[in-house]
């Protein structure tokens, strides 16, 4: 059930499903009647913020950053660049060349760009940074041509890791989340696109005090305006 199709537009939906009976992090949901004469149904959740598919917000990294609430709607969607890199060598670092050679002159400014390669890997379990985890990596030098190129989103496949060590995630977060770019991770079913440009969208509960949030991403394909 992961496409669907409404006219002439096909619909990806990239999130994560999630079962509170084996994901790793918090997730509780209690269902229960409220009473009286009508069935009603309510249930409390008790999630964590970064849970599933969620958006990375720059509250994440900096308490005088902004938090979910304070950033504009349209942070949450627009124009998406999939970009599987191909040409690396497994577990090295996506420098500005290779960000070149991937995107160069296609990408334009306000882009979510999804990056991946053929290298994946289920991303914070136990094989991250094992001798099975091929995943590109990322780094100061990658947030650098990313914020010169005025990107308001960047995401990741499988293929991509931003766990291998404490230096080059810490400068990746801050440079761009200092720009009001947020992330967007474990993104799942990018093998169903059929095209690597397309409208996304993955917008977070407007609570004030939050950095992160879970949300519904999905990828429209057909959509003229955002299909080239």
């Amino acid at each position: 059930m992961s496409v669907g199709q409404l006219g002439n537009l096909r619909v990806i939906d990239l999130t994560k499903v999630l079962d509170p009976a084996t994901e790793s992090r918090r997730l509780k949901i209690d269902r229960f009647n409220t009473g009286g004469p009508i069935p009603d149904w309510h249930t409390h959740m008790d999630i964590t913020s970064h849970l599933g598919t969620h958006v990375e917000c720059p509250y994440h990294h900096h308490n005088d950053w902004s938090d979910v609430e304070q950033l504009p709607i349209t942070t949450f969607m627009g124009r998406a660049l999939y970009v599987e890199i191909t040409h690396m060598e497994p577990y090295t670092h996506i420098k500005r060349a290779d960000l070149d050679k991937v995107l160069g002159d296609r990408i334009q400014d306000g882009d979510i760009i999804i990056l991946d390669s053929p290298n994946k890997i289920p991303p914070f379990t136990d094989l991250t940074n094992t001798d099975a985890d091929k995943r590109l990596l990322i780094c100061r030098e990658a947030a650098e041509w990313f914020k010169e190129k005025k990107v308001k989103c960047v995401g990741f496949g499988d293929g991509v890791s931003i766990e291998n060590n404490n230096e080059d995630v810490c400068a990746f977060h801050d440079i761009l989340m200092e720009e009001n770019i947020v992330f967007l991770e474990v993104l799942k079913n990018l093998d169903k696109l059929t095209t690597d440009t397309f409208f996304m969208s993955y917008s977070p509960l407007p609570i004030k005090g939050l950095d992160s949030c879970p949300v519904r991403a999905y990828a429209i394909e057909g959509l003229a305006e955002f299909s080239k």
